[in-house]
């Protein structure tokens, strides 16, 4: 399904953006709207009234809210609703089978779990559409009432299934009135390339390395193959995510929108809490927003303050999965965190060599505990981690993926960056660059099977 929705994709949006363009200003939300829910439909249409049910649910919530201000009791009963529709909505799909399995082992009952499907980015559009509400209730922003916009912010084709996380205060400008120009399209015609570049190009062949790994058993592996493959996975899944966070905002510029960062290049960074501020940005700040202050945040008592820090990590791992590694791993930063907060962190900033060498060494550790999900074989996989045992050789592989281990590194520092810049500056030369990348893509799009996108499956 992944596959065919990233071909369908390419065939979907030349369309999309003629129709758009060419559409008059008041109507190109209401033509957003359509394209995406064709979109959305074409890849789950069994799941189409979800999605119009969560576009009027918020709609008419925030309305009644806005219209009864001074009337606290009605203002939290629509909070209410709208906290039970979307957190039961992501509940139910997402976490029953393990709330189900884990009751079923921990009693010895036999109940039965559901056979469904996840929803294509239930955790991404649940949490954007949720925010909406919250900071109508706050006061924030006030209610939207064109239904049309509303639906054009919940249903944006171009992060709706994988993020980033776009709150309405980010785009209700927009939504109203947007100006584009062909500066803007062509910078996001080069964002989606590039964003696509580091999916397929990138992410989709260092990641079969950590495929072949699983396929060879981590039993049968030497250890220098063990931190291979787990390199592989870490770059894997920073390509993977951040390729289609940029190819979504390089198709919300296209559509006149500007959608918020979210990756600034986290691999460089020298401590948990730096890492943290660099990946998955959208995330960490809704958490930080809509979980982490209203808790208290950092003004309370230190351990009160450690107790909301432990809240917001093993929700963080949570919303990942419905499985205990994901929700160990959450817990896994939530220990770095509290030890950074506790005095670690001054002692970091000492030392980038030395920092830079704990944070890499902790993370390849945490992605691990992400990645493998059975816990006998991640037992298996730490051990031959620091075993230094012998096994199926990695000379070989590492022979095989050097070139895209190089390449990868490369793209993971502002090294890119500043070369990018100096490319731009020769417009030839940039237009040459960008040609390439999406020939290439292109071409290993049609002809491979394996193109996984990680994390659709949240």
């Amino acid at each position: 399904m992944v596959f065919s929705s990233i071909i369908f994709l390419f065939r979907f949006l030349p369309i999309t953006l003629f129709v758009y363009y060419i559409a008059p200003n008041r109507l190109k939300n209401a033509v957003l709207v359509v394209c995406s829910l064709f979109f959305y439909s074409w890849g789950e249409v069994k799941y189409f009234p979800i999605m119009i049910a969560s576009i009027l649910v918020d709609y008419i919530v925030s309305l009644v809210i806005e219209k009864n201000r001074g009337t606290k009791w009605i203002c939290r009963l629509c909070m209410g609703i709208s906290l039970f529709f979307n957190l039961g909505m992501l509940f139910f799909f997402k976490y029953t089978n393990f709330f189900v399995e884990n009751i079923n082992a921990l009693t010895g009952a036999h109940l039965s779990g559901i056979q469904l499907t996840l929803p294509l980015g239930i955790s991404f559009y649940t949490f954007q559409t949720l925010s909406y509400t919250i900071d109508v209730y706050r006061g924030k922003t006030v209610a939207e009432r064109n239904i049309v916009n509303f639906a054009a912010f919940v249903t944006l084709f171009p992060q709706l299934i994988a993020g980033p996380i776009v709150k309405y205060t980010d785009v209700s400008r927009e939504l109203r009135s947007r100006k584009m120009n062909l500066g803007q399209i062509n910078d996001g015609i080069a964002l989606f390339i590039f964003g696509l570049g580091k999916k397929v190009l990138i992410a989709n062949n260092i990641g079969s390395l950590w495929d072949q790994v699983q396929e060879l058993g981590f039993a049968n592996i030497s250890t220098p193959l063990a931190w291979l493959g787990i390199l592989a996975y870490a770059f894997q899944i920073y390509f993977d995510f951040s390729g289609y966070s940029l190819m979504a905002i390089g198709m919300g510029k296209m559509l006149g929108f500007e959608f918020p960062q979210n990756f600034n290049y986290p691999y460089i960074s020298k401590s948990m809490t730096e890492f943290w501020r660099r990946w998955h940005i959208t995330l960490g700040s809704w958490f930080r927003e809509y979980v982490y202050i209203p808790l208290g945040g950092n003004r309370v008592s230190k351990p009160r303050m450690y107790w909301n820090i432990f809240i917001v990590w093993a929700a963080t791992g949570f919303w990942h999965g419905a499985s205990w590694n994901f929700i160990l791993w959450g817990l896994f930063f939530f220990v770095f965190l509290v030890i950074e907060k506790m005095g670690l962190l001054s002692h970091l900033e000492k030392s980038k060599v030395w920092s830079h060498i704990y944070v890499c060494f902790f993370l390849l550790l945490s992605w691990a505990l992400f990645a493998i999900t059975d816990f006998s074989q991640l037992g298996v996989f730490l051990q031959k981690l620091f075993s230094f045992s012998g096994g199926i050789d990695w000379i070989y592989y590492l022979r095989n993926y050097l070139i895209t281990f190089v390449l990868a590194a490369f793209c993971s520092v502002p090294l890119v960056e500043k070369f990018y810049h100096q490319v731009k500056k020769v417009p030839v030369v940039h237009l040459l660059l960008l040609g390439v990348i999406l020939i290439a893509s292109v071409a290993y799009l049609v002809d491979a099977t394996y193109n996984p996108f990680l994390y659709f499956r949240f």
